[in-house]
């Protein structure tokens, strides 16, 4: 889709359809719609008065207008937005989703975004609204030969009359990085099992490295044995699909990549993401119900957040150097598998006693964030879709997050509200440690019934000593079991958009 900005009135528009937020109770009597309600011929004031539209969240109404109007665009899509004072960025996101959507089902071709309430920010404004657009066209029918939507949104037109030029086309630009790099990680894990191989998903990776300009390596199964990553490699031992270690390194152009360069940005700081890539779990041994294994083709979400953000990374370019590493493995029964009860030693050599072998991705996340410390990660957010637990606890609506060091957890929380997701803090208190305690060896892979959310992130910071951490459980809020107005079921691109933003936020915070 071809993105355009422009600072002028949106009568003149040259699209085929305009769309607009209105508010809850909002009447055409000043500003934007007073000017539309002019150029319609009173329409816009008629249809609220009227009650067709109350300005709900969501809520549409579509007219065709007809040539020879005050309008150039001969369409116009009313988008309800609730209320005017909860309408930040990730509000306006949504109303852009959700009129892009609405237009494209009734075929229009280009649209004219007219945006509202800035806030002053005419950059991020026009970021969010390209983003919200972007991820609002995704649709998860990629392997459908009839009934699948063909029609195409081909050029989206913000209009923000009076604006900053350059500001508006710069938010342009970032908002189409970040939309496709969300979309990006959505089709990764809307693929089949079958087609979503460790291997395939390293393949994947190598392809972003050699298309943007990151730099790239996998670790192979001798390579893992070498470094004595035993918990990735017994999730591994059940399956025929050899499992991947994949690494993508972000470095700003002019830090010195030369071989012996320090790894993190000059003040000893790596900022380092870690993700879950089980690109099928069964369960192993301890085996899952049938109903709904088909949805564990997600459960590498935590790994393709973590690509989908080095690949927005390597074209924002930021000044500072971002790690990403992703551990991917299927989780299959076979007489090779981990049974319950077998120990396995981790790279940092503390040893596991595997009770539960659906509890693999903690193991793997193990060895991977002693990996990622190997390589010089400070600062390191990991995420999964780890718990049914978390879902019990947080529905679809909250991410949990968890860690050792309140200022990132903070931040992680701050960068999440700016773009309009939501993460909820638990406690991760030493009595919940002592639930994995073992008999037989250091540690156990889950503590009963209590707290699972939590004894899960209490197992993954067993190997995050010495690091500042946070850990993201997304196995709530990575798949919407609805469509909504302004997204489709599916993927969702859950901690994308966080994870930039919080990469947005360390370099503001660094410049102070």
């Amino acid at each position: 889709m071809e993105i355009q900005t422009s600072t002028e009135n949106f009568k003149d528009a040259d699209v085929q359809a305009l769309a607009v937020a209105v508010f809850k109770d909002e009447k055409a009597d000043a500003g934007v719609l007073q000017e539309l309600d002019a150029a319609t011929g009173g329409l816009v004031k008629s249809v609220i008065e009227s009650g067709e539209l109350k300005g709900k969240e969501g809520e549409t109404l579509y007219v065709h207008l007809g040539a020879g109007g005050g309008l150039k665009a001969q369409r116009l899509l009313l988008v309800g937005a609730g209320e005017r004072d909860a309408y930040k960025l990730a509000q306006l996101a949504q109303t852009a989703g959700t009129a892009a959507r609405a237009l494209r089902a009734r075929n229009v071709k280009s649209v004219g975004l007219i945006l509202r309430a800035t806030n002053g920010d005419d950059e991020r404004a026009a970021s969010a609204a390209v983003e919200g657009a972007l991820m609002g066209l995704f649709e998860p029918d990629k392997y459908r030969t009839i009934e699948k939507e063909e029609r195409q949104i081909e050029r989206l037109l913000l209009i923000a009359p009076n604006a900053d030029d350059a500001a508006l086309k710069r938010g342009a630009e970032r908002g189409h990085i970040t939309g496709e790099s969300v979309n990006f990680t959505r089709d990764l894990a809307n693929e089949p099992g079958a087609y979503m191989t460790p291997t395939i998903m390293a393949e994947r990776a190598r392809e972003i490295a050699e298309q943007f300009g990151l730099e790239f390596h996998v670790l192979e199964r001798e390579q893992m044995e070498q470094e004595g990553m035993g918990a990735l490699l017994s999730v591994a031992r059940g399956s025929d699909e050899p499992p991947k270690l994949i690494v993508l390194k972000y470095t700003p152009e002019g830090a010195g990549q030369e071989e012996n360069a320090p790894a993190g940005d000059g003040k000893g700081e790596l900022l380092t993401f870690v993700g879950k890539g089980i690109t099928f779990d069964t369960g192993g041994i301890s085996i899952k119900p049938s109903e709904n294994m088909e949805l564990m083709k997600y459960d590498m979400t935590g790994g393709a957040t973590v690509m989908g953000v080095m690949r927005a990374v390597a074209q924002l370019k930021p000044p500072i150097p971002i790690l990403g590493v992703v551990p991917s493995t299927e989780n299959m029964p076979s007489g090779k598998a981990t049974k319950p009860g077998d120990v396995v030693r981790a790279m940092n050599g503390k040893t596991i006693e595997v009770i539960n072998t659906d509890a693999e991705g903690r193991l793997i996340l193990a060895d991977a964030v002693c990996y990622a410390k190997k390589l010089g990660a400070t600062r390191v957010v990991d995420m999964a879709t780890l718990t049914g637990a978390v879902s019990i606890a947080l529905g679809d609506v909250n991410v949990a997050i968890l860690g050792t060091d309140q200022t990132l957890i903070d931040e992680v929380i701050a960068a999440g509200r700016d773009v309009g997701e939501k993460f909820w803090q638990l406690p991760l208190d030493k009595e919940y440690t002592r639930q994995i305690k073992s008999d037989i060896a250091d540690i156990k892979n889950v503590g009963g019934r209590k707290a699972g959310t939590i004894t899960a992130a209490a197992f993954i910071k067993e190997f995050a000593d010495g690091l500042s951490w946070a850990h993201l459980d997304i196995a709530g809020t990575a798949w919407g079991d609805e469509a909504k107005p302004f997204r489709a079921k599916g993927p969702t691109g859950i901690a994308v958009r966080t994870l930039l933003r919080l990469i947005e936020r360390t370099v503001a915070s660094a410049a102070k």
